[in-house]
């Protein structure tokens, strides 16, 4: 039988309750640990089971005698992740949501009002509802470790804080910075949360359970009062924006930074804002039940379900190894870089980052300084943002190392071939490379359309070639597409696999074909932005429709920083491997042999300045390729029907040919790699909803009206005529 919590507090350490336990309690004398740690996780959250077990234990600590209690995680590198996120996708009316939201806020109230001192030990990832809970106990201590990040990231799942965050955050550290916090979804390291005054010490990890028990007997000496610390505004500028004055300047220009930001797509940070607004400066209670109902009206929202569909696919994908065997990847402690340009540098940066020695080579060293000189401006950033310190710079750019041999590399685990887009250059290249590097080693190629199928046959070992493509900016972009040739082995897949999410990247599998699977469903789209500007509409119109739409930036905006002769090049490639429904668009050429190439020389569908800023429109367009001044003869849905529906068209023939396997791969692809809309949910996820059937039907219409390259394909005729969706 479990001993009481009100028996005499005990002189040693003493387990209460089992192993078996979420939450453990340990006495210490008068002080009492209460443990986080899910049996079987790796990561601690805040599950209904979980949250019920807190809601006994805090009722149990009210009768007892102790006069201390210290709340922390015996995970690694996690002290609460957050609550359950499956519990959160389940909810399906506001109602529900907000009813869940009252739970949560009720046991929180408890753990605040508790007459016994609490103490929030934290180490690693202490975020949404984690931060939440340490934010209604009387003191924090978290540690100086990179693990630890404390912060409230609801708004990056459609919804907000709902367990006092939007409450307690403002009136710990001010409204200003915890509107940083909550709009932006961001989370904050040891030393930053201390500056701001969201933690009261900051210290190494290995001293943390220590001062926590310090702070802990100083408390009790002091006679285990309990604390109401509130922010205090600091100058004049500060108590001017934070009384009652400010206050509406801070929420107006958040409100037009928000819109900047999102164009009102994302309901969660306008909704946290409204509630943060209505409420700061008021009563808790009042506070906690709009924060409630705030919390329901957008967690019922498609946009939300879309976001925690987003994020399942890419938690997938950490417990993915890219193969379906049981294959274990190459430990890569070293790597090479073969080509030292910008994309060098930045994929050579991308390792050292990670611990990964990196050996640079290229044909002399004004190429390789380059490659240097672009990872240290990526360094650079981040010392100037105060994320890395110069010793840590110096120490990561000492593993980078070049040369205009082959110096090292008989010893390197991996080499990424990053040289200029020629297969016959690359054939050679890679042949005279093999015989450079161990028998093992694996070596791939950066490549954004030519065959891993046709680069596989200069070479000795093909089954260890394999495909990587880093889309530029290689530091921002977030996917890697894994390419796998016909001969490329497990082991070569997953080691890239494996690699590629070391490198903080995330991942796909594709199969060699043409443009593999984001430029084969890209290009069409931005090949009919060409058509569509050809038949009168203008640059303007198209691109703002799509960024009203959500895309990052607008199609021809896009084709300018690629580059339009290379797009005019990647187009003319498609359209002989893939045929008439890929058909490049006249237009581009004219543009190309107008020597308008466009960010790259400052003219193309918009002017640029030195910096690489877009400018104006250049109206010289419509000169170069004849056409009238533009009508804009299209409404913005058939410019969007246009646009997107050939990527959709291109995806269900990815799907049927196996060049991917699932649908969530095609979003996850689209999402990461060209920026389409996470609220959507990805083309598919938006085509499901827009309906197969329909989608079919005007793709027919605009066959008849504009040409065979909107035939719709037989995957996607099957589809309609079954009624049956791209998620099952």
């Amino acid at each position: 039988m479990e001993p009481s919590l009100s028996k005499e507090n005990l002189s040693i350490i003493t387990r209460i309750t089992p192993n078996g336990e979420a939450i453990r309690l340990t006495a210490q004398g008068e002080i009492v640990w209460v443990e986080f740690d899910m049996p079987g996780e790796k990561a601690n959250k805040l599950a209904s089971p979980v949250l019920a077990r807190l809601h006994e234990i805090i009722g149990e600590l009210s009768k007892s005698a102790f006069k201390a209690v210290i709340l922390i995680s015996r995970k690694s590198s996690i002290f609460i992740a957050g609550a359950d996120i499956e519990e959160i996708k389940g909810l399906k009316t506001p109602e529900d949501a907000q009813e869940a939201c009252q739970l949560g806020q009720s046991i929180f109230n408890e753990l605040e009002n508790l007459q016994i001192p609490t103490i929030a030990a934290i180490h690693g990832a202490c975020l949404g509802g984690g931060c939440e809970m340490v934010l209604a106990c009387d003191y924090r201590i978290g540690t100086d470790d990179p693990a630890t990040k404390i912060g409230l990231p609801e708004v990056n799942l459609g919804v907000i804080p709902g367990f006092g965050g939007t409450q307690r955050l403002p009136r710990l550290i001010g409204v200003q910075a915890a509107l940083d916090i909550i709009l932006a979804g961001k989370s904050v390291v040891g030393k930053k949360a201390l500056s701001i005054g969201l933690i009261d010490k900051c210290v190494p990890k290995e001293l943390l359970e220590q001062q926590a028990l310090h702070l802990a007997q100083e408390v009790i000496k002091a006679g285990s009062k309990k604390r109401n610390k509130r922010f205090q505004s600091k100058g004049l500028g500060g108590m001017f924006l934070e009384g009652p004055l400010g206050r509406p300047i801070v929420f107006s220009q958040a409100k037009k930074m928000l819109m900047s930001k999102t164009m009102g797509h994302y309901p969660a940070p306008l909704k946290a804002l409204e509630v943060v607004r209505k409420t700061y400066g008021s009563r808790l209670e009042k506070g906690l039940a709009i924060e409630a109902k705030g919390f329901g009206e957008v967690a019922a929202t498609s946009v939300s379900k879309n976001l925690i569909g987003l994020f399942f696919m890419t938690e997938a994908v950490k417990k993915q190894t890219g193969v379906t065997g049981d294959v274990t990847p190459l430990d890569v402690k070293s790597c090479g870089v073969l080509g030292a340009g910008t994309m060098g540098g930045g994929i050579a940066q991308l390792a050292a980052e990670k611990e990964i020695s990196v050996r640079l080579k290229d044909v002399n060293f004004e190429a390789i300084g380059k490659g240097l000189k672009a990872a240290i401006d990526i360094f650079g950033k981040s010392v100037k943002r105060k994320k890395m310190t110069k010793y840590e710079f110096k120490r990561k750019m000492s593993l980078i190392s070049g040369g205009t041999n082959y110096a090292g590399f008989k010893n390197l685990d991996v080499v990424v071939e990053a040289i200029v887009e020629d297969i016959n250059i690359k054939k050679k290249v890679l042949a005279e490379l093999e015989t450079q590097t161990r028998e093992d080693a694996i070596i791939a190629s950066n490549t954004s359309s030519l065959s891993i199928n046709e680069m596989a046959k200069a070479m000795a070992r093909p089954e260890n070639f394999v495909g990587m493509h880093f889309f530029n900016p290689v530091n921002k972009m977030p996917l890697i597409e894994v390419i796998r040739g016909e001969k490329t082995s497990d082991r070569a897949a997953a080691t890239i696999y494996a690699l590629s999410k070391r490198m903080g990247k995330t991942p796909i599998v594709v199969k060699d074909g043409p443009g593999f699977l984001v430029n084969r469903l890209l290009m069409p789209y931005l090949n009919e932005a060409c058509f569509t500007l050809g038949d009168g509409a203008s640059i303007e119109f198209i691109d703002k429709t799509l960024l009203k739409f959500g895309m990052p930036m607008g199609p021809l905006h896009l084709i300018d920083e690629i580059g339009i002769d290379v797009a005019a090049k990647v187009a003319k490639i498609l359209g002989h491997d893939l045929g008439e429904r890929a058909a490049a668009a006249p237009l581009m050429s004219k543009v190309v042999d107008a020597k308008k190439f466009g960010k790259k020389n400052g003219t193309g569908f918009y002017f640029y300045d030195k910096s690489g800023k877009k400018l104006n429109v250049d109206h010289e367009i419509y000169k170069i390729t004849e056409l009238a001044k533009p009508k804009d003869p299209f409404t913005e849905e058939e410019i969007i029907f246009r646009l997107m529906f050939p990527m959709v068209n291109e995806a269900a023939l990815c799907l049927e040919g196996g060049i991917v396997s699932t649908p969530e791969a095609v979003d996850l692809g689209m999402i990461m790699g060209t920026g389409f809309p996470p609220f959507r949910g990805g083309i598919l996820r938006w085509a499901d909803s827009i309906g197969v059937s329909k989608i079919v039907d005007e793709l027919e219409m605009m066959a008849a009206k504009f040409g065979a390259r909107f035939k719709p394909s037989a995957p996607i005729r099957s589809m309609a005529k079954t009624e049956r969706k791209f998620y099952r």
